[in-house]
């Protein structure tokens, strides 16, 4: 696996030097700012760069390279693999019935008997990014490693922007699909937050909408605990949010709160919070946070066996962003250190990761984690 990396910043390209053949480099990742992500000149520069290759593009709430975060830049990472084959293919949300069905369309297409591995990237702000997951699990009897995440819109929360060889729009959701017994992908995701309070029950929701919680109204609640911090609601909410058990399992996943409704009492989620679900809330620790980027990043290379990875990508979420503030490289940091200074590393900070939580479990929508890659070619 040959790599070239391009980062625009200060309006300007810088590139490193490498041995990729651009003509025979099969895909490109693509992380920049919302606003730069749309500038047609970048996809132009970047076709003209690797004109046979799938170029993936997806906006964010800040950028990862080697071991720094940046703000208003892209980050442009090339990859020619030597013995992996490549499929890429977009849909748009628009034309399908839910996000669901779209997932499961996306595996389908995808589907054959020598795929290893599957990487994601959707829209962060239209598509349900839980219903999106449990498509594209469905059936996924070998499991098949299917790892990604949501674009992002700085904190704004209001439009995000993916492509496919072309310039990124709102709702599409990218899958690319990776061939043969030669590449190997590891995973890892944790969140490193804090539980507190009691344990309670959502009594009514409707898929990403929780209304009550223990026959209460949710927002009320919510602020109940929040104390002076309800008065910075939405954004707030970032730095608060919450464990969930779907009922009749017992592993428990991280829920982001996007916006509140004054008028119902209710609350907006970054996926779906069925109802029955056990939830409790989350504070974050600065330390315990960093920590688990750390474990994550060892569990992606304990998947990989004896193979050092060749490529690491970083997907974590905007929430750990905020509360972490200057020491946010820190997380960056200690994976890097964990992964080794070989693999080239890159990534962004999302609306959300995707990832199996082990070997055995299917892929889920991870809220305010730091979700792991790595790709290794024997």
């Amino acid at each position: 696996m040959k790599i070239h990396k391009q980062h625009f910043v200060n309006n300007k390209w810088e590139a490193g030097s490498t041995d990729l053949n651009q003509e025979k480099c099969q895909l490109v990742l693509v992380f920049g700012s919302p606003e730069l992500i749309v500038d047609p000149a970048i996809f132009d520069h970047l076709k003209s760069s690797y004109p046979n290759a799938a170029i993936v593009l997806s906006s964010t709430a800040g950028e990862i390279i080697n071991e720094s975060v940046f703000d208003d830049s892209v980050v442009a990472t090339a990859i020619e693999f030597e013995k992996t084959q490549v499929k890429s293919l977009s849909v748009n949300i628009s034309d399908f019935d839910s996000s669901y069905e779209a997932g499961i369309f996306l595996k389908k297409q995808l589907d054959a008997a020598d795929l290893s591995g599957v990487f994601i990237i959707s829209d962060g702000t239209i598509v349900d990014g839980a219903d999106l997951v449990k498509g594209l699990a469905e059936n996924n009897t070998k499991n098949i490693p299917i790892t990604g995440g949501l674009a992002g819109d700085a904190v704004r929360f209001q439009k995000t922007f993916t492509g496919l060889n072309e310039i990124p729009m709102q709702g599409n959701i990218i899958a690319v699909g990776f061939y043969g017994s030669h590449i190997f992908i590891g995973h890892g995701s944790l969140g490193g937050w804090e539980e507190f309070g009691f344990e309670r029950v959502i009594t009514r929701s409707q898929k990403n909408i929780l209304h009550e919680i223990d026959g209460d109204n949710a927002l009320g609640l919510y602020k109940k605990y929040l104390g002076t911090f309800a008065d910075e609601l939405p954004g707030s909410a970032l730095l608060f949010p919450l464990s969930m058990a779907v009922a009749g399992s017992d592993k428990r996943i991280i829920r982001t709160i996007l916006a509140v409704n004054e008028e119902d009492k209710s609350m907006v989620f970054a996926g779906s919070v069925p109802q029955d679900s056990k939830v409790k809330l989350m504070r974050g620790n600065l330390d315990r946070l960093v920590e688990a980027s750390a474990t994550a990043a060892q569990d992606s290379l304990t998947r990989l066996g004896n193979l050092k990875p060749d490529l690491t990508l970083l997907i974590s979420c905007v929430g750990r962003k905020i509360i972490l503030n200057k020491k946010v490289i820190e997380e960056v940091e200690v994976a890097r250190e964990v992964i080794g200074v070989d693999s080239c590393i890159t990534g962004f900070y999302s609306y959300g990761g995707i990832s199996p939580l082990d070997n055995t479990t299917p892929c889920e929508l991870h809220n305010q984690t730091m979700t792991i890659t790595t790709f290794a070619e024997d």
